[in-house]
């Protein structure tokens, strides 16, 4: 058959946890050719690296199953095909869950195709001088904290598992756009080593890669930027023609808004330079992007170009870096605010006569100058506050003990408290770092019920 001259690509997911209604809305009406979800973020495999270290059959997203069970039947009934870095760090794992899934649902033949080879830590190890990015730091430095590392694979990695048929495609760090950029070479034919094509293929996945965040979800301000009905914010898709020249939109009915406006806003969003932006198939080049509005919640996009790909690809290690014990206890009616000014001092108090003054923390109340510092609620009485002290600890007995500091002001003043919470959390960071490629090796494993 002939190849469609638009090809139909939706955003399901911007983010580990969310929405999923509106992805099985675009799998069911949107006419779509690929459906992607896009759900990892910087510290997310490492976080995943922790859960399988626990329980070996776990380490992928854990609302892939759900997602799954609310896509696929539209989406093999349809012919969409669904990629994804829902694999994290246990991508093979990942696969199988999703074969379960179709079992379960009793849906015919799938073909599922895991991409593995993301996973570079055994290279950092054996290459403890590598260079951190933003730091002085090295690998080596690391060595006993790190947890995962993995380099970012571009569409190169997805395009034999798209070549082989598969319906859905599970992968583990793959840089955000390429997700999109593989189903549209795959289907355009366009070649892996044309610079300005696939610079404007980026620019489409860029746009779409944070779902709702193009369709208004993160421009509403009332009175200066208004959204309807952002309860039904509908996730975005682009109408894409075989020369990368596409349509941003939404599905009629649904909430937000896509106009030059959110389509801007996503552009620059994480963008340091724009006639530069690094990406493992390409140096994008949005400099010349030009947005044109072609209709209610439709905006075509189209004047981006690109560089040869770079030298290296950039990977997140992640590690871990102690423990943050936090605890907040909120104050109300009159003098309020001086309650929890004691408060605060208390607790300063408390911190210096355990001796942790020293360590990093945060004494602030929420409401009055937790985001902004004192300056700007220096004047404000509200009728009620909320007193938040956080502390990063090397222990967790220790990050335990600096809660509890937060419950005790029930019993040891000032008057009135409540609604106390106690939470001890691992930190666990990240850090990049540039791997030469032929440190990565991807892999397609193609797995059939």
């Amino acid at each position: 058959m002939p190849r469609s001259p638009i090809f139909r690509i939706g955003s399901g997911a911007g983010y580990s946890g969310d929405r999923i209604d509106p992805a099985q809305d675009l799998a069911e009406r949107g006419e779509l050719d690929a459906l992607v979800f896009e759900c990892l973020a910087e510290r997310t495999i490492a976080l995943a690296q922790l859960r399988r270290a626990a329980d070996p059959t776990q380490g992928y997203d854990p609302l892939l199953r759900e997602r799954m069970r609310a896509v696929l039947p539209a989406c093999q009934a349809r012919g969409i095909t669904v990629l994804t870095n829902m694999g994290a760090a246990n991508p093979m794992a990942a696969g199988h869950a999703v074969l379960d899934v179709a079992h379960e649902l009793a849906l015919p033949h799938l073909r599922v195709a895991v991409v593995e080879g993301d996973d570079v830590l055994a290279w950092l190890r054996a290459n403890p001088h590598t260079p951190l990015m933003d730091s002085d730091q090295t690998a080596g430095d690391l060595a006993q904290q790190l947890i995962s590392a993995n380099a970012y694979l571009g569409a190169d990695a997805l395009l034999p598992a798209l070549q082989q048929g598969a319906e859905v495609v599970i992968a583990g760090r793959i840089a955000d756009p390429a997700l999109f950029l593989a189903p549209l070479m795959h289907h355009f034919g366009w070649a892996a080593n044309d610079w300005p094509q696939l610079g404007q293929g980026i620019v489409i996945g860029h746009l779409l890669e944070c779902a709702a965040q193009v369709s208004g979800g993160y421009i509403a301000d009332p009175g200066f930027v208004d959204v309807p009905d952002l309860a039904t914010v509908g996730f975005p898709l682009a109408e894409v023609d075989a020369d990368g020249t596409a349509v941003i939109t939404k599905l009629a009915g649904t909430g937000g808004r896509v106009d030059q406006l959110s389509c801007t806003a996503q552009l620059l969003y994480e963008l340091e330079d724009p006639a530069r932006y690094l990406q493992p198939d390409v140096v994008a080049d949005f400099s010349q992007v030009s947005f044109e509005s072609v209709g209610p919640d439709r905006v075509r996009v189209r004047g981006a170009s690109g560089q040869p790909r770079p030298e290296t690809l950039k990977a997140t290690l992640g590690y871990r870096d102690g423990f943050i014990g936090e605890g907040q206890i909120s104050y109300a009616g009159p003098g309020a605010r001086a309650r929890g000014e004691l408060a605060l001092a208390v607790l300063r108090a408390r911190l210096e006569r355990l001796g942790w003054s020293g360590l990093e923390h945060r004494l602030e109340l929420i409401g009055v100058n937790a985001m902004h510092g004192p300056a700007l609620g220096a004047d404000r009485e509200p009728y009620e506050v909320r007193v938040r002290m956080a502390l990063r600890c090397t222990t967790r007995a220790q990050a335990e003990r600096a809660a509890q500091e937060v419950e005790a002001l029930y019993l040891n003043g000032p008057a009135g408290g409540g609604g106390v919470v106690q939470s001890v959390r691992e930190v666990v960071a990240a850090a990049s770092a540039l791997v030469p490629r032929e440190a990565v090796q991807s892999r397609c494993q193609m797995l059939e019920m």
